[in-house]
């Protein structure tokens, strides 16, 4: 008897099935034709070809395994033009065995299956009709119930129902089978009774799930629908009267236009349905509002890499500083970077100097050369670490941080942006600012730079960051290695005359109101308004001397003189105050005493070092207010005179050895006054005198070297304004004459020293 291999398809006894010849493979329809008697043998999993439907699959050696043990006895009982084919089942069997021919035809061995017929035939039409019944019922509800009641009622008998159900059932394929080899007729019944309304209440639960969510889609898309209507006839309402737009309506309307990154604008939402939740009247409407109006008012968006001319921005730092050539060699290299890479990159600078040496204003110009929006934000006496993070909004009173609100003063992204007075930032209980600066300066982490007061990211690597510092000293080493260091050296007296005629005069008559053909200061007048009325190493003291001589003219201009000239014989009428006090090197050499010089935050000054020995029990006074550094350079000095003049400090104990710097109120600190308090107290103890025309400058080490020393620059211009005509400085110093003006260095005798020997030897102390 030939075997037909189903599977998913479960088929009963007594049951009339028409089959499409696509359903059987080729040789199947083929060989059958009517009246022939077929097994259905129900296969344990779906037969798999490969990737190719042709593929044979690959059969055990006992055909056995792929089939479960129970079967179906079918008859063809028609074949029609088309092919199709018409079987009615018979009854079930047990099969035996299976054999393939020759010709791949599958052939089974079978014995009937007997059943225990324990349900009389009244009882299996009771429950049969009353499953029906359900299911008509069931069907009423659903627009295809119309066609399935037709359906339904051409059901026979229970095995029909279970055939045409049964892809439906949520039953399993054993599950399926199991419901065929049950040979009690009232156990069956109840397997399908059981899946027959499982599948009626899963399809309830199912239709019902649907029915809630169209229900709640078309909430949905009603509410949408509506606000979109509102937000027509809105748009059209503050196109009419623009003066009656709702502050959460502007918000909106800038949120949707801000181009905030995906955080931003979440953020920015929420706190917009709250604000309209709190209304007007509500009490965190107003911290609401400001929030909005802040981080609404940020420019968000990236702006293009403008193209960079170095030609026009070295004519910008050219036309507004003078002078100093490498720091404007080193901002044109930044820009060039930046030019080459069509990107903002390269380091942060950190512009180091004197008071009034140009260090802010040149941040100015490098914005003007870029086209840029420029910014500055003092750091001086900062002390909380919220002044650059910003404030928790939970605080009252919160605020961004200086950052962010620089940036949103610039409304811009990319803007230049000054941080003044680095060395100035202060530590206490609020944090530490100096730390909080770090995430701002650090091209690897303010890409997402948070503050507090936002809570959200914010883009500042568009931002070209510029730190201005008096001195490095006080800068704590996290930070200071973020920057690059440019020192600014100060003005030669040469230099500052070019800047007042070219920049600090033109604009005092500006600012005064004061045209040139009504005053006339001559250069003269000038050389010695810087001679002698002003002490820094910048321009800034010069510049509010120019303004003062140009407030007097425009007193004498207002009352009527037409005409006015400033020379060095009528100065004094037009400048306030009299002229400052500069050391000048003493004309008369004295033993014990020594010319160095110092660098102070205002630039060089010269500073003698003064010794004198009398009657006491050898203690050693030390009077000018000398830091930690110069005393432990006294305790230095003092056993490198006892070493290499052991006979004069023979009797030092019934002496006592006083060490004064003069100006006793200002304080003084530093490694660089070894060398001239070593010279000083070897000319006491020897009696020799030293030209005070010789200066020098250095630490000293115990074993007698001549340390390095820094802002010799500043020093050597402090040298040439004190009449010295000779520096001593230390070896390890010669490449940093390079910074130093060629007219202050024509102007000095510079001899460089390696040790304490070379130094006693050339100021004569020792042969």
């Amino acid at each position: 008897m030939i075997a037909i291999p189903i599977h998913e398809t479960i088929l009963l006894p007594d049951v009339t099935f028409f089959f499409k010849k696509e359903t059987f493979e080729e040789w199947e329809v083929e060989t059958l034709s009517a009246g022939d008697e077929i097994v259905f043998a129900f296969l344990k999993d779906e037969p798999d070809y490969g990737d190719s439907p042709a593929a044979e699959p690959e059969k055990p050696e006992d055909l056995m395994e792929l089939i479960y043990p129970v079967g179906v006895r079918a008859r063809l009982e028609a074949i029609d033009n088309e092919g199709n084919l018409k079987i009615r089942t018979r009854n079930r069997v047990d099969i035996l065995s299976l054999t393939e021919t020759e010709e791949g035809i599958v052939e089974a061995e079978v014995v009937e299956r007997p059943e225990v017929q324990d349900l009389d035939e009244e009882e299996q039409n009771s429950r049969f009709e009353r499953i029906r019944k359900d299911y008509l019922n069931f069907v009423k509800m659903y627009q295809w119930g119309l066609w399935a009641r037709g359906f339904i009622l051409q059901w026979k008998n229970i095995y029909e129902l279970v055939c045409t159900m049964a892809p439906y059932f949520s039953i399993t394929w054993d599950e399926k089978v199991a419901i065929l080899a049950e040979d009690r007729v009232s156990e069956r019944y109840r397997l399908i009774e059981q899946a027959a309304y499982e599948f009626i209440e899963m399809a309830k639960v199912h239709n019902e799930a649907e029915d809630r969510q169209q229900k709640e889609n078309e909430s949905i898309y009603r509410e949408n629908a509506l606000k979109k209507q509102i937000e027509i006839l809105q748009s059209e309402l503050d196109e009419m009267h623009p003066e009656n737009i709702s502050d959460v309506r502007q918000f909106q309307k800038k949120i949707e236009e801000s181009g905030m990154n995906d955080i931003a604008r979440k953020e920015a939402e929420k706190v917009l349905n709250r604000m309209k939740q709190e209304g007007q009247n509500g009490h965190e409407y107003g911290m609401l509002y400001d929030y909005l109006d802040f981080v609404t008012t940020l420019c968000w968006k990236k702006p293009e890499m403008s193209e960079i001319d170095l030609n026009h921005a070295e004519e910008v730092l050219n036309a507004d500083h003078y002078g100093l050539k490498k720091v404007k060699e080193r901002i044109l290299q930044q820009l060039a970077v930046m030019a080459l890479r069509k990107q903002q990159s390269g380091s942060i600078l950190l512009f180091v100097g004197a008071p009034g040496t140009g260090k802010t204003s040149i941040g100015q110009s490098i914005a003007k050369a870029l086209g840029r929006e420029y910014v500055r934000i003092s750091l001086g006496g900062i002390r909380d670490e919220a002044e650059i993070r910003g404030h928790r909004r939970t605080y009252i009173g919160a605020m961004p941080g200086r950052i962010m609100e620089g940036v949103k003063r610039s409304g811009v992204s990319n803007p230049v942006i000054v941080l003044d007075e680095v060395d100035k930032l202060a530590k206490d209980y609020g944090g530490d600012p100096a730390s909080a600066l770090l995430e701002v300066l650090d091209p690897e982490q303010n890409f997402s730079f948070t503050d507090h007061y936002m809570n959200v990211p914010y883009d500042l690597s568009n931002v070209l960051f510029v730190c201005t510092a008096n001195q490095i000293d006080t800068i704590p080493e996290p930070l200071l290695n973020r920057m690059e260091l440019i020192e600014f050296p100060g003005y030669t007296e040469l230099e500052k005359e070019s800047i007042a005629k070219k920049h600090l005069i033109p604009r005092a008559y500006e600012a005064m109101g004061i045209r040139k053909s009504q005053l006339r200061i001559s250069d003269p007048a000038i050389r010695k308004v810087i001679a002698e009325y002003t002490m820094e190493s910048g321009v800034r003291g010069l510049k509010k001397r120019v303004e003062g001589i140009c407030r007097h003219a425009a007193v004498r201009l207002v009352k009527g003189e037409k005409k006015l000239s400033v020379t060095p014989a009528n100065l004094k009428e037009y400048v306030d105050g009299r002229g400052l006090h500069r050391d000048k090197v003493e004309k008369k050499a004295v033993a014990g005493i020594v010319t160095g010089l110092a660098w102070t935050a205002a630039g060089g000054e010269i500073l003698y070092i003064e010794t004198k020995k009398v009657s006491g029990s050898g203690q050693v006074i030390i009077t000018g207010q000398l830091g930690d550094v110069m005393k432990e350079s006294v305790s230095i000095a003092l056993s490198l005179v006892k070493e290499r003049f052991p006979k004069e400090t023979a009797e030092l104990s019934k002496y006592d050895l006083h060490i004064h710097v003069p100006e006793g109120a200002v304080p003084k600190d530093g490694p660089s006054a070894g060398i001239t308090i070593t010279t000083a107290l070897s000319s006491l103890f020897t009696g020799k005198k030293v030209a005070p025309t010789i200066a020098m400058t250095g630490e000293v080490s115990l074993r007698g070297g001549v340390m390095p020393i820094g802002g010799l620059p500043e020093k050597l211009m402090a040298a040439v304004r004190a009449g010295v005509k000779t520096v001593l400085i230390p070896k390890e110093n010669v490449e940093d004459l390079e910074d130093v003006a060629e007219e202050v260095k024509k102007s000095l005798e510079i001899k460089a020293v390696s040790s304490v020997a070379e130094v006693l030897k050339y100021t004569s102390i020792s042969d």
